[in-house]
């Protein structure tokens, strides 16, 4: 199964600034700082992290204001001073608040819970996805209430946006397919994300559930969903990447692996058939689609199929991003010359006894995160009334300098979370 984190999924422009970047006017009836212009004191303030902007705003009312205004991101994009923060859905966001992890300044910060269905419980497999100051959560796999049998997971279509500019949720239109474990990408410049493949996966239940070959666009100003040619065939886990060809306004929509059709063990135990190829489509102006063609196999006859999580780096200077693989505590990358997958390099510290990595792409370097150390069961059950999360262990991987370097953070959480199957993605604020 293909586990991708949003940062694989966001586009490649990721810092990208919402709006042209042009001086922000700044409402002169505020004082910001005294006996300083408030255009002086806007930029003062701006330079401060993001991750500190939750602290800062109960100081005054003039404060509060400007740290919740378009003019504060806008500055932040004109004097390049973004944040790069990793976003951490440690399991249903309509139950457990996301937070926000700023690795330089080691700073955490709390995000409102999602608005939840009463009817509804248990989402996984959603996928999170930034795009300018704005953190989208799509689709997913979920229990309802409503449906029979309710110990099945069902496909969401369900989407959700943050707002950050007034820290805020609200629901937009849903997709035309309710999916979970689905490849989804932003496409860079253009206000449209692309979503395709899927099913009603579900961590509780391996093989079971639907699969889907539908793909669609959803055009961010309109808030509306548009239904594009499908896969060739139904394919769910599968991750999504946009692969640039020197123009702005065309390039390709790849979707790589991921798992069909299920077979049975012994006619009772269902196991996944994986793929081990990947199909793309080209597109042009934007959003007029090609045809998908196929990419032969990636792995040789003997070779690992069932691929790992995977992310996408943004190189500098160059249209073809850098696709990585965690395979254990092996750091795979993907030669698109070759079809295959390469060694680059080793995680330093492999993850604690019964535990796993997550991954995610910030800042064009990789992020294998792992709890510090690991309790029993029972140890763990007997702790959590006493609020012991952790810590977090984040080793850092530069691909173009091919060195590691480590920090070392207090969790937020109030409970150990499940990494293997918590939600990571990035987003520049």
């Amino acid at each position: 199964m293909i586990e991708c984190t949003t940062a694989s999924r966001s586009r490649l422009r990721p810092c990208s600034p919402p709006h042209p970047l042009t001086v922000p006017a700044i409402d002169q009836t505020l004082t910001l700082i005294p006996d300083l212009p408030n255009d002086v004191a806007a930029l003062i303030l701006s330079f401060v992290p993001y991750s500190h902007h939750g602290r800062l705003k109960p100081t005054c009312k003039s404060w509060r204001l400007f740290f919740s205004s378009k003019s504060l991101i806008s500055l932040r994009h004109l004097h390049r001073r973004l944040s790069h923060l990793v976003c951490i859905f440690p399991q249903d966001p309509s139950i457990a608040s996301p937070f926000l992890f700023d690795p330089k300044s080691l700073a955490w910060c709390p995000l409102p819970p999602m608005p939840c269905n009463p009817h509804v419980y248990g989402l996984c497999n959603f996928t999170s996805i930034s795009v300018g100051p704005y953190l989208y959560v799509l689709g997913g796999s979920l229990f309802d209430t409503r449906s029979f049998p309710i110990d099945r997971p069902s496909p969401s279509s369900t989407t959700f946006r943050f707002n950050f500019y007034d820290f805020s949720w609200e629901p937009l239109s849903p997709m035309l397919s309710p999916r979970g474990s689905f490849a989804c990408v932003a496409l860079p410049d253009s206000n449209q994300i692309l979503v395709a493949g899927g099913g009603s996966r579900h961590t509780m239940f391996a093989a079971a559930g639907s699969r889907i070959g539908s793909v669609e666009r959803y055009d961010i100003g309109k808030d509306e969903w548009v239904a594009m040619n499908g896969l060739p065939r139904f394919r769910a886990g599968c991750v999504g990447f946009f692969v640039g060809n020197g123009t702005e306004d065309s390039g390709e929509f790849w979707v790589m692996g991921g798992y069909g059709a299920s077979r049975t063990i012994s006619g009772v135990f269902p196991v996944d058939e994986y793929y081990r190829d990947a199909v793309v489509m080209e597109l042009k102006n934007g959003s007029e689609e090609g045809t998908w063609r196929e990419v032969g196999d990636m792995w040789r006859e003997g070779e690992r199929m069932r691929q790992g999580k995977i992310v996408v780096v943004e190189e500098e200077n160059q249209r073809c991003p850098g696709v990585f693989m965690l395979n254990g505590n092996k750091i795979l990358r993907y030669d698109m010359s070759s079809n295959r997958w390469k060694f680059e390099s080793r995680v330093p510290r492999k993850a604690p006894y019964n535990s796993s990595f997550g991954f995610v792409a910030l800042d064009r370097e990789l992020y294998v995160i792992t709890h510090l150390s690991v309790a029993d069961s029972t140890e763990t059950r007997r702790s959590r009334h006493h609020k012991r999360a952790g810590t977090l262990y984040v080793q850092i991987y530069h691909p173009e300098k091919k060195i590691w370097r480590s920090l070392v953070t207090k969790s937020p959480f109030s409970y150990p979370i499940d990494i293997n199957t918590a939600v990571f993605t990035s987003i520049c604020l």
